[in-house]
């Protein structure tokens, strides 16, 4: 697999979202309507559109992002380095135009790509989504609208899995149980991520989440590759 495809070309990423108001009572009225009609499918007498607001991060109209983690791969076969670097913090216009002002000036060549795993259904969409919103200009590789199919530079390591078998969904931590791969969710997981940032506030924590994903994907990629996986001081944090 992926015999063609040059790692140092490859930016990985992995983002954390969280719901934009701490609980559903601090929603503004027109909001709470907007949500509770969103959940109406899910309502039943003993399940209220306030007990399923922790899911709202899921959803670009009412969540935000609170951190975007990156890794790149340097080095020659088996010398190989993992990178890693965050954008994160309360100020999400920040974060993502810190990000995008990155991928503007680094990624921005036909043999760049974008990966993530289940980032065309989720990450991809998500970050080009809250950029409009946020009147942060898109990056070209996230603007894919009039591309053919072989010109959109995105990668998703769920997709690679699937093989053209499009009826299954196999999440991060069951491929990496499946490939040996250490667990990125031994600590907290992305059920936990809305409750850290809202009522611990330890952002630094989501971050540290966030870069473990990164590098389970990383190490997906290399087994795709057939190569040998990153020991732990081959992981470089520049932030």
């Amino acid at each position: 697999m992926l015999s063609n495809i040059d790692l140092k070309n490859i930016l990985i990423l992995d983002i954390e979202t969280v719901p934009q108001y701490a609980t559903f009572d601090d929603l503004p009225h027109v909001w709470k309507d907007l949500w509770t009609f969103k959940m109406r499918h899910l309502l039943k007498d003993d399940i209220t559109a306030g007990d399923l607001y922790n899911r709202a991060g899921i959803y670009a109209e009412f969540g935000k992002i609170a951190c975007i983690s990156v890794g790149i791969f340097a080095g020659e076969n088996n010398d190989i380095t993992l990178r890693l670097k965050s954008f994160y913090g309360e100020d999400e216009r920040t974060v993502l135009g810190d990000f995008c002002d990155m991928l503007n000036k680094n990624y921005n060549k036909e043999e760049h790509s974008l990966c993530a795993h289940n980032g065309k259904e989720f990450d991809f969409p998500f970050i080009s989504r809250r950029c409009v919103i946020n009147n942060v200009c898109m990056p070209g590789l996230l603007n894919n609208s009039g591309k053919k199919p072989w010109e959109v530079q995105l990668l998703d390591t769920m997709e690679m899995w699937k093989f053209g078998d499009y009826k299954s969904y196999t999440s991060l931590n069951l491929l990496a149980a499946v490939f040996g791969i250490n667990s990125p969710k031994d600590d907290i997981d992305g059920s936990q991520v809305w409750s850290t940032f809202w009522i611990d506030k330890d952002i630094e924590r989501i971050k540290t989440y966030c870069q473990k994903d990164v590098v389970t994907v990383a190490q997906l990629l290399l087994r795709f590759k057939g190569m040998e996986l990153l020991a732990e001081e081959d992981v470089v944090y520049t932030n």
